[in-house]
């Protein structure tokens, strides 16, 4: 069972937990094909921002949109994994809460073609 080293603190504590993240996005790209998906999506739309985008502004939302998207795609991750540990059978409310998850993800990737989709009409289709 895992337990978090006790009695680290300051740089120590940050370290650990740095560690920790890199464990969690390794752990995502390993089982998680929809987390691949997106960060292949991630490393075509993150350069094209600096080139689709008119200012700092507009490259910051456009990058800030494809990162929430992972970030989105690694909570609902996290949870499908703690449903599926704590609740193996199917329930209800098991479902309801993989459903949510799926459609906190739903939202964030229209958020994200929507933005743009709105930055690329600005530049070129108006």
């Amino acid at each position: 069972m895992f337990a978090p080293p006790k009695g680290k603190t300051g740089v120590a504590r940050i370290v650990a937990a740095a560690g920790y993240s890199v464990q969690g996005l390794k752990a995502a790209v390993q089982h998680e094909s929809a987390f691949r998906q997106e960060l292949a999506l991630a490393a075509v739309l993150l350069p094209a921002a600096f080139w689709v985008g008119r200012g700092a502004l507009q490259v910051g939302l456009l990058v800030a949109s494809v990162l929430a998207v992972l970030v989105v795609e690694l909570l609902n991750s996290a949870v499908e994994a703690v449903v599926d540990k704590a609740s193996p059978e199917p329930h209800e409310l098991a479902k309801r809460a993989k459903d949510m998850g799926s459609a906190a993800v739903l939202l964030a990737l229209l958020a994200c073609a929507a933005l743009w989709l709105a930055v690329a009409w600005q530049r070129w289709g108006a």
